[in-house]
């Protein structure tokens, strides 16, 4: 509202003393003190209230003014009540200042004003919100997008102080007051734990929004449900992939109206989610016909003809060929038909963006087709720049392609992504090495889906394995029977626990540093603070109650297992 309402509404009281050319000034809040500097305490558009107790000298004035209009305050409002009259020397310094200046009457209290003022404040800026908000889905809904979820947001700030952020399901920021230079940026933590928390609350059919505290602060939760996708029978169909929106504010305590409002921002958030969605159909159909080539047995020739075409859509302007790498997920739901592909291929197209990349635009550049109940992401990327032969740096490494690896992406996204598959899911990856040509193509996928299945021998929620755990022994040990494993260990390892539980000589402890010291003495009676006779004593001590020797490879080689399974 602007100055000049205040001064017409006439039950105010309000006196106008100075600063006639200023009454076009916005009011975006009030507040009421006698602080001699209340500068921490304001933030600009205010209108400051005062019954000038801070005034004990005149001088007082031009030091009080000076500090209210370098806040950007609208303006001073000065009860009459203390001194009867408004002392010349304020109204000298807010002349000065160009500051307006108010006289209020001794019968209208300051809380009237106030009153007054936030209502008035609250409710326009809600209308001229709620007008925009309906505009730009007009927009988005008839014609091309209006700007993505940033312009929402930017109102957001903007019209009613509110920060929030459009968070992926993995707490990866698509939009927000941080992504627009508007405020200090959200920690990765606090997004991912916002993300979680608002997982788990989905889970439970709670109806947003969802109140939760983070670094320090609360924050209000809202789901953004894509508008195009149908009603889904059941929550986990969708709960993986869903956007949502992170408010930095309680609305435990808002009106119904400010709640509506928000609600339709969520809704034209999720427009321009399925924009983005439709915009996906393309790279989806390249992924399925590759792929679908590739598990044929197609000429290399004929799959190096696709991925031509595909280049150009999933590396725009880039001009080198690209290395590929494959990802291949699966996410099982316990005691449900619900399929697997269609659930792990959407939330495979949020997982895969690198999580320090922000905005919608890194996602453009993932195919993901479902086979079945896998879901198999076709990941470009770039291929690095070649030196000229004989003008590499000497000593310089060699330059390898990048790429996606299993435990950085899985420490990424699975703090929250555990939540929402509570305790009757599981999502299951496998990534590939990459790889530059189409021959190396059906190599990949089939590198993927067994990394996958070595993922899903371990225990927990969310697990991934990569390629470079296929060139390992250790593979082969998820795919041992549970009884034989729990026999092998047994017959090994349980003597020395047994003797460690009666005499506390640390048996196990000693045999994983010699193997781990690959059965130097030396080094590992450095390693324990032992004299090397006492090591010799122990490893002799092992030997006599297992019946092995530990000088012998296979036996070894024996407790090395052991020591894995158990």
């Amino acid at each position: 509202m602007r100055l000049r309402a205040l001064l017409e509404t006439e039950t105010l009281g309000l006196r106008l003393l100075g600063g006639e050319d200023e009454l076009d000034r916005s009011v975006r809040g009030v507040m009421t003190t006698d602080l001699r500097d209340p500068s921490r305490y304001l933030s600009g558009g205010e209108l400051v209230l005062t019954g000038l107790a801070w005034r004990r000298e005149p001088e007082d004035s031009e030091r009080f003014v000076r500090i209210l209009s370098a806040a950007g305050v609208a303006g001073l409002a000065a009860g009459e009540a203390e001194m009867r009259s408004i002392p010349d020397d304020l109204v000298q310094a807010c002349a000065r200042h160009r500051l307006p200046l108010f006289s209020v009457v001794e019968d209208v209290s300051f809380a009237s004003i106030t009153e007054h003022v936030v209502r008035q404040v609250s409710s326009e800026r809600a209308g001229d919100l709620a007008a925009v908000v309906e505009r730009h889905r007009r927009l988005m809904t008839s014609g091309p997008a209006g700007g993505g979820p940033e312009v929402v947001l930017d109102l957001l700030g903007s019209d009613l102080d509110l920060r929030a952020w459009v968070l992926s399901p993995t707490g990866r920021p698509i939009a927000g007051s941080s992504l627009a230079g508007s405020g200090p940026e959200l920690p990765a933590a606090v997004c991912a734990a916002l993300a979680g928390e608002h997982l788990a609350a989905s889970r439970t059919g709670r109806r947003g929004p969802h109140r939760v505290s983070a670094g320090g602060n609360t924050y209000s939760l809202f789901p953004i449900s894509g508008a195009g996708r149908g009603a889904a029978r059941d929550v986990r169909e969708t709960v993986l992939s869903d956007w949502l929106l992170a408010v930095e504010a309680d609305a435990g305590d808002w009106p119904a109206e400010r709640l509506d409002l928000l609600d339709g921002v969520t809704q034209l958030i999720a427009v321009e989610r399925d924009r983005r969605d439709a915009a996906r159909t393309v790279r989806r159909r390249l992924a399925q016909e590759i792929l679908e080539l590739v598990q044929t047995g197609a000429a290399p020739a004929e799959i190096a003809a696709r991925l031509r075409v595909a280049a150009p859509v999933l590396l725009p302007g880039l001009g080198t060929a690209p290395h590929w790498q494959v990802v291949v997920a699966r996410v099982e739901w316990d005691g449900t038909d619900i399929p697997g592909g269609p659930v792990a291929q959407a939330l495979l197209e949020e997982v895969l963006v690198d999580p320090e990349a922000s905005g919608t635009e890194p996602s453009d550049r993932i195919a993901v087709a479902h086979l079945g109940d896998e879901a198999v992401a076709l990941v470009p990327l770039p291929a690095l720049p070649t030196r000229p032969e004989g003008l590499e740096p000497e000593g310089a490494a060699p330059a390898t392609a990048p790429g996606l690896h299993a435990d950085t992406l899985l420490a990424a996204v699975r703090e929250p992504l555990a939540r929402g598959l509570d305790d009757d899911g599981r999502l299951t990856l496998g990534v590939s090495a990459s790889v530059h040509s189409a021959e190396g193509l059906r190599g990949a996928l089939e590198e993927a889906r067994h990394a996958r299945r070595v993922a899903a021998a371990r225990p927990g929620r969310v697990c991934a394995a990569g390629h470079q755990e296929l060139a390992s022994h250790v593979l082969l040990l998820p795919f041992v029977p549970d009884d034989v494993r729990r026999a092998f260990t047994a017959r090994l390892l349980d003597p020395l626990r047994d003797y460690d539980n009666r005499h506390r000589a640390e048996l196990i402890p000693t045999l994983e540093a010699f193997l781990d010291c690959d059965g130097s003495w030396t080094r590992c009676a450095t390693r324990l603070h032992l004299h090397v006779n006492t090591l010799r004593y122990r490893v002799g001590r092992i030997e006599q109650l297992t019946g092995r020797d530990l000088s012998r490879l296979e036996d070894k080689l024996d407790f090395f297992l052991a020591l894995r399974m158990s």
